[in-house]
């Protein structure tokens, strides 16, 4: 049986500045497949192209880019692959103190220290700010040091007004991360990742993680506030989402590739998740399909 050990991402500041910021290429950032954490705050800019967005426990599928702020040592995984056709990734990592401890504390970051506790959850932006952000974020590619950072602080402030955003992980997910915590959860992660499309019992997900399987229920509700089955059925039904949307397939085959075992279920459940029948879905998102 083959596991994957969670990764630590080990960040350098870019040369001459307090965070790090670097632009991808269309498919130069290929780390969907790794589920990776770092006790920097990640703000993520996708422009275009559509996939998933693993991150905590939330899984949910994204269409026109994205743009996502993501706390200090939540887990996710990549956002872009060489089939999600985005035009380029920008990704800024800051640690939460890189101005300093008290520079937040200042009346005039109150904003900005807003915005960054509730990352905490992990946050999707949408709508005109979306665009907006975007643009400001692709712009600080040609900025000086100086310059790049007061645009950064002026995202943040903006980030924190707009109301056109959703908590990702709403419900909680509690990952004040040591190491136990992160290895466990990661190996969880990592296993309904490679395994969502087989039959997962739960007996043998507990061995993995050296815990009794009633213990192991108990934990991962506390750490993510869902079901292990409900989080393997949420993984599978955005799956089915984005074979909808990507794939030209019929909906039982969909069914089938993304796990479920049984079409009434997997009807039921994508309507229940979506508030759309699969075939509804598909007509919404089929601009999509090549």
């Amino acid at each position: 049986m083959k596991t994957i050990a969670p990764a630590l991402e080990v960040i350098s500041n870019s040369y001459g500045s307090s965070f790090t910021y670097t632009k991808h290429a269309e498919k130069t950032n290929v780390k969907s497949h790794l589920w990776h954490y770092h006790p920097e705050i990640e703000l993520v800019y996708i422009n275009g192209g559509a996939g998933k967005r693993q991150i905590g426990s939330h899984v949910s599928y994204y269409t026109n880019g994205s743009l996502i702020l993501i706390g200090s040592n939540l887990p996710h995984c990549g956002f872009t692959n060489e089939q999600t056709g985005n035009v380029n990734e920008t990704v800024i990592h800051i640690k939460p103190d890189f101005l300093g401890s008290g520079f937040f504390a200042a009346p005039e970051m109150k904003k900005v220290q807003n915005i960054l506790t509730q990352s905490k959850g992990g946050i999707a932006f949408g709508g005109e700010t979306k665009k907006r952000i975007g643009k400001k974020i692709e712009m600080m590619d040609d900025q000086l040091p100086f310059e790049r950072l007061l645009t950064l602080l002026n995202i943040l402030d903006e980030l924190d007004s707009s109301e056109e955003y959703t908590i990702l992980n709403a419900d909680g997910f509690a990952m004040e991360l040591n190491t136990q915590d992160s290895d466990r959860i990661n190996v969880v992660f990592n296993y309904v990742k490679d395994h969502f499309q087989e039959s997962i019992a739960i007996d043998e997900v507990s061995s993995l993680v050296s815990m009794t399987t009633p213990s192991f229920c108990r934990y991962f509700k506390k750490i993510s506030n869902k079901t292990f089955t409900e989080f393997v059925n949420e993984y599978r039904l955005v799956h089915a989402s984005k074979l909808l949307a990507e794939k030209p397939i019929t909906i039982n085959e969909v069914c089938y590739e993304s796990g479920f075992n049984n079409f009434s279920h997997f009807s039921k459940s994508f309507k229940q998740y979506t508030g759309k029948s699969a075939s509804q879905y598909r007509n919404e998102h089929k601009i999509i399909i090549k």
